[in-house]
């Protein structure tokens, strides 16, 4: 199985990378999760109940992390046993960036790529597609509501886009200061012009 997406979040790059290293942010926002503990540097063993179709497990593993660049990416390899129901283990990589635009918050990009073995493996790929797409969705959902809980909801736009107008104002307001584009000198010489023609027919 392969999956991979991007998701813009409404926190800081820092914000989001400090939640993504939390094993307790984590343990709330993974569907299912019951344990996400660090039992040595980059190590963490998780527990977690799994529900694909009529497929029901409770998985036991761990997860290793490598690569870590803070506070821009690192990978991720997992395997977890779940008893008759199978076992899965995969790797996953993780990147985040600013937003290109500039406007608040940040970019996350993720790729997945996983093995799944037992009865899991039986379901049919398109069943074990479908299920790891609604986990992402879910944990994204939560992560956001996470994010909003811990740092407030996302400044709005409406002052980001007002600000280019009033740096437009101050600017004209600059130039004519110079002397560049002042209407009122202008609206001046055009009356200047009319006296003369006017003086001949008095």
């Amino acid at each position: 199985m392969e999956m991979l997406g991007n998701r813009r979040l409404g926190v800081t790059q820092q914000q989001a990378w400090e939640a993504l290293n939390d094993p307790e942010t984590l343990k709330k926002c993974i569907p299912g999760c019951d344990k996400f503990e660090l039992t040595g540097e980059n190590q963490y063993t998780v527990a977690l109940a799994v529900k694909i179709g009529p497929v029901s497990a409770k998985f036991n593993g761990k997860v290793s992390l490598a690569d870590i660049e803070p506070p821009n990416s690192y990978k991720l390899s997992f395997e977890g046993q779940g008893g008759v129901a199978g076992f899965a283990k995969g790797s996953s990589s993780v990147s985040l960036k600013p937003v290109a635009d500039g406007s608040e918050g940040c970019e996350l990009d993720y790729t997945v790529q996983a093995q799944v073995g037992g009865k899991i493996a039986q379901l049919g790929q398109r069943l074990i597609d479908g299920a790891a797409k609604s986990t992402a969705d879910d944990f994204f959902k939560r992560f956001e509501a996470e994010m909003q809980s811990r740092y407030g909801p996302p400044p709005a736009e409406t002052p980001a886009e007002e600000a280019p107008a009033e740096k437009t104002g101050a600017m004209a307001g600059f130039m004519q200061k110079l002397g560049i584009g002042r209407k009122s000198d202008k609206a001046a010489d055009e009356k200047t012009d009319e006296k003369p023609s006017e003086r001949p027919g008095e």
